[in-house]
């Protein structure tokens, strides 16, 4: 499949009182136990790779998520698929190196 970037927000629903924290830092260890290059931001995940792997990611944070109790979840997606080059962080960050 195509190179692909893929960004997420996760938002698990979570008991009243309970941090939503560990929840998404579970949902980061995914993406970094995958092996994909990714990029946390204040608001969502940036991940970049095959197409059919950052979808295979983006389920099993959403497992994650019920595994830990969360009821819903819900998962906000940006989606950039060049079939020609190939997303890349890299190449659309490349006027902004220090992320301003």
């Amino acid at each position: 499949m195509a190179q692909a970037l893929l960004s997420i927000q996760i938002l698990p629903k979570v008991k009243a009182g309970e941090e939503v924290i560990p929840y998404v830092d579970r949902a980061i260890e995914i993406i970094k136990q995958s092996g994909v290059a990714y990029r946390v931001a204040p608001l969502e995940t940036t991940m970049e790779g095959d197409l059919d792997q950052l979808i295979d990611i983006v389920k099993q944070m959403n497992a994650a998520m019920f595994e830990m109790g969360s009821p819903s979840v819900m998962s906000q997606i940006k989606l950039v698929v060049d079939g020609q080059e190939g997303a890349s962080m890299a190449r659309l960050l490349q006027k902004y190196p220090d992320g301003q």
